[in-house]
């Protein structure tokens, strides 16, 4: 099938071509001059005929997303998995429906458990009866509308990708829960499509919904089934070491939302709680915050009043990164601007961890001083500002209870599950020894 790229919206091109910045994670890549003149063809619409590694490279890079017509996979190479627990609804046809211990059994399940064994076990289950190349997992609560697989199929043209999530919305509805929902559901991704892997843009994909080449998941060794929670986390990154996982928004499936307030914060303390058993499997991917040191000094700095150093050490990494930078045809102004972004980014990832995962421990800690509590509010205020830009179906007081009542919840969970593992890797930030982006990786092609 012909190849297609289209460029991240994220990515920039410089000294005629020949050096691409962006990506996620953020690199640097330095082209031949015959290299730049197919990356400039392709980006104006041409199908990739020649330099196949090249453009397996920017696609790997998160710089280029790549884009098919049809794909060679049809619906009926698909088989649907449904783990189903007390909530059982119609199912889509030839789908292989997992009762998992449910009170009253599941009329034409295709297994039972007699008792649950929870998401990962029922999964496994499933996957035991499919024949098909390709398995998708719904879950019960979603809702997938016919024509949601097409998107997804064409990303299988890549024998490397092993697996492809497409957007999941929460079901609007007309309560001040479901309004929230609609505007921050964890399951939801955004609208941007990308390489799914530990430390990018898009560090992991639910299993609410996702395709999966079979085969390659039973390699894996299917779903982690000592997990509770976090088990679609685990797989996602395990397929992740040697294939490719992708977030195709083009397709969407909805999912129905909590029904209170009450099994919100239960959900969001339960997904807290995976951080713990994950680092014990992955280690630093689950760290809440990565930012370059030198960012972290300046914040540091500006939250005891210290503009001039915070200033002094933010034009440090600036001028670090000028000089790194320069030598692959990247301006002087553009590694500025990376500079300021990086900068405030780290802001919002510290703030972010204040407020979420490290919340159960700043609050008391911060709360005591004058200084500490002009940083709690300083935190808290990150709601109104994120309403302001994206005037979500809520108003402003409500919104901000509800997201400081979530991320509450989510920290007590994810203090809780390290806690349980004796293991401080979900709390602990990951800080990289230059400043800004200079420490951006550089590479030739």
């Amino acid at each position: 099938m012909t190849l297609r790229l289209v460029p991240d919206p994220g990515l920039r091109r410089f000294a005629g071509g020949r050096t691409l910045a962006g990506g996620s994670p953020f690199r640097v890549l330095r082209l031949s001059a015959a290299g730049a003149r197919l990356v400039g063809q392709w980006f104006a619409g041409e199908p990739v005929t020649t330099g196949a590694a090249l453009a397996k490279r920017l696609v790997g890079a998160g710089m280029a997303h790549p884009g098919y017509k049809r794909s060679r996979f049809r619906s009926e190479d698909v088989t649907v998995v449904l783990p189903v627990r007390d909530d059982h609804h119609r199912a889509p046809d030839s789908s292989i429906v997992v009762d998992d211990g449910s009170r009253h059994p599941i009329p034409g399940a295709s297994v039972r458990h007699e008792v649950p064994r929870g998401p990962a076990a029922a999964r496994n289950s499933g996957l035991r009866l499919v024949t098909t190349p390709l398995v998708a997992f719904l879950d019960a609560d979603v809702e997938a509308e016919p024509g949601w697989l097409e998107p997804l199929l064409r990303h299988f043209e890549d024998p490397d990708v092993a697996a492809v999530a497409p957007r999941v919305r929460s079901i609007p509805g007309s309560s001040a829960l479901d309004r929230y929902e609609t505007a921050r559901s964890p399951l939801d991704l955004g609208d941007q499509p990308g390489l799914v892997q530990p430390g990018s843009r898009i560090s992991y994909v639910p299993t609410a919904a996702l395709v999966v080449r079979a085969e390659v998941l039973r390699e894996a060794g299917g779903f982690d089934e000592e997990l509770r929670f976090g088990e679609d986390v685990d797989l996602i990154w395990r397929l992740a070491q040697h294939h490719q996982v992708r977030y195709e928004p083009a397709s969407t499936v909805h999912h129905r939302p909590r029904r209170t307030w009450t099994a919100l914060l239960r959900q969001r303390f339960s997904y807290g709680t995976s951080a713990g058993p994950l680092a014990t499997r992955h280690g630093t991917a689950v760290a809440p915050v990565r930012t370059s040191l030198w960012s972290a000094a300046a914040w540091a700095l500006l939250s005891t009043r210290r503009i001039g150093p915070a200033l002094a050490v933010t034009a440090g990494a600036a001028a670090l990164l000028a000089r790194k930078l320069g030598k692959t045809g990247v301006p002087v102004e553009e590694s500025l601007r990376l500079t300021a972004l990086g900068t405030l980014g780290a802001g919002r990832y510290l703030a972010d961890a204040i407020g979420r995962p490290w919340a159960p421990l700043a609050i008391p800690l911060l709360g005591s001083s004058r200084s500490g509590r002009r940083i709690l509010t300083a935190v808290a205020l990150r709601h109104l500002l994120d309403w302001t830009r994206e005037r979500p179906p809520l108003d402003p007081a409500r919104w901000t209870l509800a997201r400081l009542a979530d991320d509450t919840a989510y920290g007590c969970g994810v203090l809780c599950g390290a806690l349980r593992t004796r293991t401080a890797t979900p709390l602990l930030p990951v800080l990289s020894d230059v400043g800004g982006r200079s420490s951006v990786p550089t590479e030739r092609s």
